[in-house]
């Protein structure tokens, strides 16, 4: 894949732009590649050049990418300020719960919908998904969707005001924790060492929720991109989200490292 500027906004040129509705909700969904579906979830922000670097990674690895406008300008990359407006504007919506722990989000029905018809559209034994950031934690939830085999939570933050608090309610996290064992399967999550929206407690949360069925990877905070984009340098202010705007683009770094381990993953339990 040609490296393209992280500075710049991107076009999103290459994806194929599709309005999808489901219960009459409808949100842009940007296409891309062949093979089974994965869909991932944008952090804060929004729909970031780091974003759209990782869906072109999925697709090279052989994979449909579906790629959610939740929030935020898709594409943009957006100021300091403008990035904090955008995220106090989620934080008030009413398709998250991002500030109150032992709730779902209602935006993972919608989610779990496109999981469904992803898989219609795509084929294979099911559908890989990745959430980040405030959206980490949806992939978690859309394991009550029988297609979803693949889920991946990277740096889950949301309870935002509750360091060792799930965004799941008691009975869907019951429910899935009973298909992870039932039917034998794993979540993967990472975060870095110091980050403070995702903490040590709240992985030790899903930890103690999931058990061995939850595989939980802890990243150096050495091992960030020390000049990501303004808002996580200004807002966010230390190292948080591993595979878009604090990874680090070379061979043998941990954050490229981890990126290799989520396609695998994905890999492993989609393609034949």
């Amino acid at each position: 894949m040609a490296r393209q500027s992280m500075n710049d906004k991107d076009s999103l040129e290459d994806f194929l732009s599709r309005e999808i509705s489901f219960n009459e909700i409808s949100k842009m969904v940007y296409v891309m590649g062949n093979g089974p579906a994965v869909i991932v979830m944008p952090e804060m922000p929004g729909i970031s050049p780091q974003i759209a670097r990782f869906c072109r990674w999925v697709r090279d690895a052989g994979f449909t990418v579906y790629l959610p406008s939740l929030f935020g300008i898709d594409g943009d990359v957006p100021t300091a300020e403008e990035g904090l407006a955008v995220f106090k504007r989620a934080c008030v919506s009413a398709e998250f719960r991002a500030l109150a722990a032992n709730q779902t989000s209602p935006v993972t029905v919608w989610l779990r919908a496109l999981a469904k018809f992803a898989h219609e559209e795509c084929g294979g034994p099911g559908i890989g998904a990745i959430g980040m950031c405030f959206t980490g934690n949806f992939a978690l939830t859309m394991m009550l969707e029988p297609a979803m085999l693949a889920p991946v939570l990277s740096q889950p933050s949301l309870p935002m005001n509750e360091p060792d608090g799930l965004e799941i309610s008691p009975e869907d996290l019951t429910a899935v924790k009973s298909r992870l064992d039932r039917e034998d399967l794993t979540v993967l999550a990472y975060r870095f060492q110091g980050d403070r929206f995702c903490t040590a407690q709240r992985f030790a949360a899903y930890s103690n929720a999931l058990g061995d069925r939850i595989i939980t990877k802890v990243l150096p905070d050495n091992a960030a991109n020390p000049s990501p984009p303004p808002f996580f340098e200004k807002v966010v202010g230390y190292p948080h989200s591993v595979v878009t705007a604090h990874l680090i683009d070379e061979a043998g770094q941990p954050t490229t490292q981890a990126r290799d381990e989520i396609l695998a993953f994905f890999a492993q339990r989609l393609l034949p």
